[in-house]
């Protein structure tokens, strides 16, 4: 049986920076219809291992995590999605939904800002690949309305050639070696076509992917391009259902399926609980059940 994990933990809904606005209120009990589906699994998030952390971050940073207050979550948000990438490619999952108290992806190895505090996919591919498969490559779709400057600069760092980046953001720029994409969003608009703008670039941006071979494939969702969120640009409800089926469709063609999805950016309440469940849905919903998992 395919299954889907959720990783969440109940502070991420009472304590954080990203939480000020209550955005998780609605949370766990939003999820309760979900649980109902057998193929859909709650997992309390973890604290990551503190010797992971110090693997990517400097250890005076890390020191300045713990002492800052809407890094109160850090921990937690960062080992829920460390542990489903563990889960899904041992094949214990087939994707995953990751809840998360302070985000990731302006964490870099020396600095933090932007409520985010430890760069969680990071750290999740660092511990795939030396408990795992030291040669494993994954694909990170960024389409929070921000560029993940502290992803870049850590797969920069690293020296990474098996993990492609492709970030919807402010700026367009597209390294030579063809792992590094950034595209410009900032031109959609209320008064054109933002959702259809919009989704021709996330298809531009999935056009490369398809001729990168990976194994897992990461959508950094961030629903702060929403219309009237901090970093709109017009899109409806409606855009992030159709982006989710997209990346779903495009895990199947491309990785059996493994997809994992980390929530960052958007602070509307009541867009967080009609949009998360209906993701998860989707996640966890199988046209052809008689495939094997």
């Amino acid at each position: 049986m395919r299954k889907t994990g959720i990783f969440y933990h109940r502070s991420f809904s009472r304590r954080s920076y990203l939480t000020a606005g209550n955005r998780l209120a609605d949370f766990p009990d939003a999820l309760v219809p979900l649980l109902s589906k057998e193929n859909i699994l709650l997992y309390e998030s973890k604290p990551v291992p503190k010797e992971l952390v110090l693997k990517i971050h400097t250890p005076k940073m890390v020191q300045e995590v713990e002492s800052t207050t809407f890094c109160s979550t850090a921990y937690e948000s960062a080992g829920g999605v460390v542990e489903a990438t563990q889960l899904i490619l041992t094949n214990q999952l087939t994707n995953a939904f990751c809840f998360i108290g302070c985000g990731g992806h302006h964490a870099g190895r020396d600095y933090f800002w932007g409520a985010c505090c430890f760069n969680d996919v990071i750290l999740a591919i660092t511990n795939a690949r030396e408990t795992i498969n030291p040669n494993l490559r994954f694909v990170i779709l960024d389409t929070d309305a921000h560029h993940g400057d502290g992803t870049r600069q850590l797969l920069e760092l690293h020296k990474d050639t098996n993990t492609l980046h492709l970030c919807l953001c402010d700026r367009e720029w597209h390294s030579d070696d063809g792992l590094r994409h950034d595209f410009d969003v900032t031109w959609v608009t209320y008064d054109r076509d933002p959702d259809g703008d919009y989704i021709k670039i996330v298809e531009k941006a999935l056009s490369i992917a398809s001729s990168f071979k990976h194994d897992l494939f990461y959508w950094y969702m961030g629903f702060d391009t929403y219309r009237g969120d901090y970093g709109s640009v017009g899109l409806s409800r409606e855009c992030f259902l159709h982006i989710a089926s997209m990346v779903k469709d495009f895990a199947r063609q491309h990785t059996h399926n493994k997809l994992q999805v980390v929530l960052a950016g958007g602070s509307l309440r009541e867009m967080a609980t009609w949009l998360i469940p209906k993701v998860i849905d989707k996640l966890s919903t199988w046209e052809d059940q008689g495939e094997d998992s």
